[in-house]
């Protein structure tokens, strides 16, 4: 039995535009391929939805990198944000994306009702993104996909200055 290496994109590290077919899934099998930025999978296709350049990162994670004015938050994003509301279920972080983002407060490890973080607001949270759309807020989570917290949460020094979009996905 013969061990076949991932298909990679000829397009990697070339330009495209929305529309171009990126990968053609009917020749591969049994391969898991993550979906970045700038891309969607059409039936057998992966397809670009914005104009730039063509990102592979290991293992198979595809995105478009492009020089866009606004952060467009997608799932698996990790990303700095700072509290503006408090709700009693969640708090409202400014992630300088379209929506505030939602980070509930169960969302913590070894978070329940009895045991909820309290921030401040204008308190500089490092979270992922786990579930973002166009028509809906984006959600956070202070957790890994494990369940553990990680390197993530409140952030208790430093200081944050603001980067175009390009530099930060660097």
């Amino acid at each position: 039995m013969e061990s076949r290496k991932p298909q990679r994109s000829a397009l990697v590290d070339s330009y495209v535009v929305p529309g171009d077919v990126i990968l053609d899934l009917a020749d591969m099998t049994n391969q898991t391929i993550k979906l970045g930025a700038g891309l969607r999978q059409d039936c057998d296709t992966i397809q670009a939805t914005s104009a730039g350049r063509l990102r592979l990162s290991k293992p198979n994670k595809y995105w478009v990198e492009n020089s866009q004015k606004r952060y467009v938050p997608s799932v698996e994003d990790t990303v700095l944000g700072i509290v503006v509301d408090t709700k009693p279920d969640n708090f409202l972080v400014d992630i300088k994306g379209p929506n505030l983002a939602f980070l509930p407060v169960l969302s913590f490890e070894g978070g329940t009702r009895r045991n909820i973080p309290k921030f401040e607001i204008g308190t500089l949270i490092y979270a992922r993104v786990v579930k973002a759309n166009s028509i809906m807020n984006p959600e956070l989570s202070c957790m890994d996909a494990s369940g553990k917290a990680a390197e993530f949460g409140q952030l208790k020094s430093g200081y944050t200055f603001e980067t175009s979009t390009g530099l930060a996905r660097m």
